[in-house]
């Protein structure tokens, strides 16, 4: 039976809300308790659920400040009585008339009681021995009450967020994926819609509120999942098709290639000196020795304009740069291989393509390696990214490398050479057969 007060003081109306939470505050177990600041903490992440904002939540902050104990219970008493001065100063200099307006926002979310003395002052009457006889001001009794209840909405708060947490996670890998397989697509010209692709993406993204649902969220994953289903599905005909293109090319060449007095390409002849000039023979780039010339022919390693002016099978490609064979670059860079098609390396298209896709993992943007290619010719600048792939733990950013290596290159100050021999001695392969 409820002996005190059920209404509260002055022309605060009474609400059959209040006297819900103050039936639910008496149902309160004997032995029931809760440490109050792990409540606490649960209120903040419920608070969008409960209905009160960060100030409401400072308030009672300072209310639990007063409460002497850890553990909330009925045996400790559950009224705290601090004036309006004393809950500003505890709340950093809150304006009063704001205090008291969010106190009457927390009574109005069900987790405080009001407990008004006949006056409507806050204040404790103590019996002989010192202790607390009766207690007017703010009963935290629905918190006591409530604490399951809370608990559980902080852990559907919690649930919820790290739900849209891992959204956005996979909503940001699609979009990278898709982005990216898009940008492989145009580069290898690969027939297809692909700039009608690139917009349905970009509708999708621009089409996403600032602050999206979790089933707004949902649906534009599903979307992108499906775009980037049929990206894959686009691609991975082509690479089938490449494949068995490629397979077909492979075993016409090793027939052509069976003369057992061939020269391989994994054992090339090649110059040592910068600016040395390499002699592809027709079909492979590979160099074919000339006969009758070596280093005695020309003292020091030079070689006279008039004799390179006469050989048109020398390969100068752009800003002066001087191919070398193709062999001679996958014994410098041996990494390269492993991004092949099928992880080998065959001719200058497949070092080409792997140099595409070493371009994507090092960070090179695709301006920078196209402005490579102009310049050095499509074959040196692959050669080039299969050397900054084989010194990559030497080099911070791959992609200011190779534009610094493209103006030396306009300007005549870089050769291949010197490059590919650093290489080959760190590999071990320095001493390889010349002429």
């Amino acid at each position: 039976m409820h002996t005190g007060s059920v209404t509260p003081f002055g022309r605060r109306s009474m609400t059959l809300g209040m006297l819900a939470n103050q039936v639910m505050a008496r149902e309160i177990k004997p032995d029931q308790s809760v440490d109050k600041w792990k409540l606490f903490r649960a209120l903040c992440e419920a608070k969008a659920l409960l209905g009160i904002g960060d100030r409401a939540l400072a308030v009672l902050n300072s209310l639990l400040t007063f409460y002497p104990k850890n553990e909330l219970a009925q045996e400790n008493g559950l009224v705290v009585f601090p004036s309006n001065i004393q809950l500003s100063l505890r709340t950093h200099g809150m304006a009063e008339q704001t205090v008291r307006r969010h106190l009457a926002a927390l009574v109005d979310a069900g987790l405080l009681l009001r407990k008004d003395s006949p006056n409507g002052k806050r204040y404790v009457r103590r019996d002989s021995a010192g202790e607390i006889d009766e207690a007017f001001g703010f009963s935290l009794a629905p918190l006591l009450a409530r604490a399951e209840e809370i608990e559980q909405l902080a852990a559907a708060v919690m649930a919820e967020r790290l739900h849209v947490q891992r959204l956005r996670e996979r909503i940001t890998l699609c979009r990278r994926d898709i982005a990216k397989l898009i940008e492989a697509a145009v580069e290898e010209e690969i027939p297809g819609d692909w700039q009608g692709l690139y917009r349905e993406f970009r509708d999708l993204i621009e089409g996403l509120p600032r602050s999206p649902t979790t089933a707004q969220l949902e649906l534009l994953l599903d979307e992108l999942t499906a775009l980037r289903t049929d990206i894959l599905n686009r691609l991975e005909i082509r690479v089938k098709s490449t494949k068995q293109r490629g397979n077909a090319d492979y075993t016409e060449r090793h027939i052509q290639n069976s003369n057992p007095e061939s020269t391989s390409e994994l054992e090339p002849s090649f110059e040592t000196k910068q600016g040395a000039i390499a002699e592809p023979d027709n079909d492979r780039g590979a160099v074919a020795p000339e006969k009758g010339r070596g280093e005695a022919a020309y003292p020091h390693g030079q070689r006279k304009e008039e004799e390179q002016s006469r050989r048109p099978d020398v390969r100068n490609d752009g800003g002066g740069l001087k191919s070398f064979p193709l062999g001679l670059v996958l014994q410098a860079c041996p990494e390269i291989l492993a991004y092949g098609p099928d992880g080998v390396i065959r001719n200058w298209r497949d070092l080409m393509a792997a140099a595409v896709i070493v371009r994507s993992m090092l960070g090179v943007s695709p301006s920078a390696y196209e402005e490579a290619a102009n310049v050095m010719g499509p074959e040196n600048a692959a050669t080039v990214m299969a050397c900054i792939l084989e010194r990559g733990g030497h080099i911070n950013s791959a992609g200011g490398y190779l534009r610094g290596l493209t103006r030396r290159s306009e300007k005549g100050e870089f050769a291949i050479g010197p490059m590919l021999m650093a290489l080959l001695k760190a590999n071990g392969q320095g001493r390889l057969k010349v002429g």
